[in-house]
Order: structure tokens, then C-alpha cells, then sequence
């Protein structure tokens, strides 16, 4: 059974508590890889780890591997998903935590990400409106042609002849 003290324990406290668990010992080092990871920047070590082995990992300017540790005070730029992260490391921690602990543990200092485009995909048929008839059909593929990439690529020159 519960005793009264562990009901009454403030959950910011007991996060903190969880956050100082999933530090390291003193004199212990934090890898690269598992502290990107633990800190949420990336969804998994290993992608981590192969963002470190590709180059896109870089701690104080240089290139890391995925086994070099990381310090407090370190910046720490991150390529991943089409943008840069820069975050300077303010904890070190081992363990996967919360979000909200996460984010205590560096102070990002990354450009804003890009505006999403509010523009509809092309080719997108509503529900329910039935099979395309042949010229929907021709439409819709003129309609890709154009907005894939090399441009136009539906013009009868590019196309291969019929037998």
C-alpha cells in the first residue's frame, strides 16, 4: 500500500528526481549518441549513432563519432530531417526522460524551422466521387507531370513511342 508521503510528492519534484536518475555519476561520461537521444533530438540511438558515422553530428565545431563524449557547455550541431539544430549542452544525462525534462537539459539555440506549406497535394480526389473517368485520368497526371521534378515532363517528346 501507498503511504501518505507518496501521494503528496509534487510532480515537478518527482521529474527532477527522475532527471538526476538518469544522470550519470560524477566523473562518468556521456556518449554523443545516447545524450542526442536521451534528449530527445533524435527517435532512436542507432539513428543517432549513424547521423554521428554520416557526419552530421558536430560537437565544438568538429566532426564526431558516435563513442565521443559530450561535456557541459559543449555546442552540439545537429543535421536531421532537412534542418539544422544547435543546442548547447546545460546536462548531461544517460536515460530517455520526458519531454519537458528534456528540454531542460540544453538551451537550443537553432534558426526557427521553415512555414509549412498550407497549399493542398495535387492529385488528391474527395471520397466518395468514384473512379476517375479517362480524361480526370489525364488531368491528374498532367497535373503531376508539372509539379514533379524537371518541370514539364509531359510533353510527347519525353514520353516512349507506342509499339
Amino acid at each position: 500500500m501507498a503511504s501518505q508521503d507518496d501521494r503528496d510528492v509534487d510532480p515537478k519534484t518527482a521529474a527532477a528526481v527522475a532527471a538526476e536518475a538518469a544522470g550519470p555519476a560524477s566523473g562518468e561520461n556521456v556518449r554523443i549518441d545516447s545524450w542526442i537521444w536521451a534528449v530527445r533530438l533524435v527517435k532512436t540511438r542507432s539513428v543517432g549513432a549513424t547521423a554521428c558515422r554520416g557526419g552530421h553530428v558536430r560537437v565544438n565545431g568538429e566532426r564526431v563519432k558516435p563513442a565521443h563524449s559530450v561535456r557541459v557547455g559543449d555546442e552540439v550541431r545537429l543535421r536531421h530531417e532537412g534542418r539544422e539544430r544547435i543546442v548547447v549542452v546545460k546536462r548531461l544525462i544517460r536515460k530517455r526522460v520526458g519531454a519537458p525534462i528534456a528540454v531542460q537539459c540544453y538551451v537550443d539555440n537553432s534558426p526557427p524551422p521553415p512555414p509549412r506549406e498550407a497549399v493542398a497535394p495535387i492529385g488528391i480526389r474527395d471520397r466518395g466521387t468514384g473512379r476517375p473517368t479517362k480524361r480526370d485520368r489525364r488531368e491528374l497526371e498532367r497535373l503531376r507531370d508539372l509539379g514533379g521534378p524537371g518541370g514539364s515532363g509531359g510533353s510527347p517528346e519525353s514520353r516512349p513511342k507506342g509499339r
